[in-house]
Parts: structure tokens; sequence; C-alpha cells
């Protein structure tokens, strides 16, 4: 079968190799692949900004069907309609795995990471990490849970309740769905974006969001005052990544309001005004991944509409074509791209 390796670090060092099918053991699931997302990680992976542990076949956004399972394998079995959380392993010792926050087990493994993950034909997942697809839940849809379930994730570590005015900075996949999910626990959710994000901010207002604004073209502070009296939102959650935005987001904030740091950096290190964070005592959170209590409850949101993951999609291609999907993604023309397997003649 024919994989998409990251080879060695750096950037680039991305290749189409042949490897064997693989086979599960005991307690594992044989996933044929159906749908394979590009995550912003796969993107830091490609440029050399991720490390991860080379060579390593890419992807932990899949969705797919059991085609084998291990011989103690009891709650999937063969021709059931699955996605999987990336946990491969964990210590299953530390105090994060008994409070099952695997997402911080410092000797976890992850699938696309340091196992191989969904840029493929079959992929091997354990079977504490398989969850069946609700009824109502596409292929397209449940490749998307685990960036759902991350924003879910996120979305958990704050306090939303009804009415709160929620600011999320970046309309990306991971904007976008974090905006829907604060949406359903009934939040007015402002959303923002720049002119390169045109075709994001077009789908946001298609998914409804109660306010889309391009910073470029408007005054977001003033946007944000006008709608709460001057007081500022109750929370904003950061999910692009980019330096201004982390910096505006604590502008943004009322007295006691919630910021959480979604997106990832390029670099670590970036500047921050804790003198903002002192005098108007914000609660401030970041979020790594997901876990497993954030799976059953994404996948409700997909089942129930709630969150709709399917109308993100705006490019396939087969993981042949990993080139003309990167340069899809960073032009700014894409919203979500899903990859393919390349089936075998």
């Amino acid at each position: 079968m024919k994989a998409l390796v990251k080879t060695d670090h750096g950037f680039g060092n991305l290749e189409i190799q042949e490897k064997p099918e693989p086979i599960p053991a005991a307690e594992q699931v044989k996933i044929k692949v159906r749908y394979a997302g590009i995550c912003g990680t796969d993107l830091h992976t490609y440029e050399g900004h991720y490390k991860v542990g080379v060579p390593v076949t890419l992807g932990h956004e899949f969705s797919g069907d059991v085609v084998e399972v291990g011989e103690a394998v009891t709650s999937v079995a063969v021709g059931d309609r699955v996605t999987s959380e990336t946990t491969y392993s964990i210590c299953g010792e530390c105090a994060y795995c008994q409070t099952k926050d695997y997402n911080l087990c410092s000797r976890r493994k992850g699938l696309g990471t340091q196992q191989d993950g969904g840029f493929t034909n079959y992929l091997i997942a354990r079977e504490a990490s398989v969850h069946k697809l609700p009824e109502g839940v596409d292929y397209k849809a449940a490749s998307m849970t685990e960036p759902l379930a991350c924003t879910y994730h996120a979305v958990e570590k704050t306090e939303v309740k009804p009415g709160n005015i929620v600011v999320v900075l970046g309309p990306g996949a991971i904007g976008l769905l974090t905006a829907q999910v604060a949406r359903s626990k009934g939040a007015k959710v402002i959303i923002t974006g720049l002119n390169s994000d045109k075709i994001r901010l077009e789908k946001a207002k298609e998914l409804g969001i109660d306010y889309v604004v391009n910073i470029q073209e408007e005054n977001l502070k003033d946007v944000v005052d006008s709608i709460t009296d001057g007081y500022g939102a109750d929370i904003v959650y950061e999910c692009s990544g980019a330096v201004p935005a982390a910096k505006q987001g604590l502008d943004l904030l009322r007295k006691k309001g919630q910021y959480c740091q979604v997106g990832i950096f390029a670099t670590p290190e970036i500047p921050f005004d804790l003198e903002k964070i002192v005098q108007k005592e914000i609660r401030v959170v970041g979020t790594r991944s997901q876990k497993h209590a954030d799976w059953q409850p994404s996948l409700e949101l997909l089942n129930r509409g709630d969150v709709n993951a399917k109308a993100l999609v705006t490019h396939e291609y087969n993981i042949t074509q990993w080139e003309e999907a990167y340069q899809a993604i960073k032009s700014g023309e894409a919203i979500k791209v899903l990859l393919t397997p390349v089936e075998e003649g």
C-alpha cells in the first residue's frame, strides 16, 4: 500500500512510500481509511516547525471501516464505520493517565506523529480509541471528529454561559469549529479574519455565525464594544497562532474575562502583555489536543447538526497530490482539505 511518509526532520522530506499492510495485535483494530484530513500540525511538520518520530506516515484525522480486529477486541466488529482518537499508546501509570487525561501523558504515542497514521490505505488503532459513527454522521464529517474534539476540549476548558459574547480570532477550520461549539452552548459569537480570509469569512456567514468581522475593514474593538456596552467580550479563543491576534485578544476582553490559546505559534516564545492580565484579572488557559471524554460529545454535535463539519471541506485530493493540497491551503483558497488513499490495482 502507498503511504505519505515524513522521512526526516526539517522542511519537506515528505514522500510516497510502499508499505506492507499492518496486522492488528490482540487489542487492536485495523481500519481501512476513507478520508483523512490535513491538520495545521501536518503543515507545521512539513515545514519543519513541528517534530514527529520520523520516519512516520502522517495523518491523524480520519474515518473508515473496520476490516480486521484482534482476538481480544469486543467493542467493535468488522464492517463498523468508525473514527479513532489519536492516542495509540500511553504509559497507563502516570497521574494523567489515571484521570484519563491521555493528551498530557509524557510517554503517549499518537497516530500520525509517533505511530503510522491515516495518509495511507490501512492503519492500526487501539480498541480503546476507536469510536463507532452515529447513523447521521457520514465519512467526510467523521474525518473531522479529531479537530472538532480539539475545539470541544478548548471550549470545555472555559466557562461558557448562554448569552456570553465570544470572540474567535482566526476563521480557519479550527476557528470555524470553535465558533460552532461555542454557539451550541448558547454564546453569541464574533469571528474575525483578514482580506486574505475572504472565503473563510463567507463560510462563517453561511454557517450562521452571529458576527463576521474583517479586521482590515472594520475596527474590531469598536465592534466588540458596541455589542457589549463597552465592557468587552466574555471569552476570546485565539485560533490563528498569529502574534498580533494574541495581543489583540487581551484588549478585547472585559475585566474577569477568559482567554484561551487554541492556535499553535510557529515559535514558542512570543511577547505577551501580562500587565493586562493582572489589571483586568483575566483568566488565561491553554488547551492541548483532545482526550477521551471529548469524542462522544463531539460525535453527538455532528449527529444533531449543531456542528456542520462537512461544510468546511473545500478540496479533496489523493495522497500523491500532497503538493497541490499544500498550495491550496497556503494560498488561503482552502478551508479544509481531505486526502484519500491510492487504491491498489
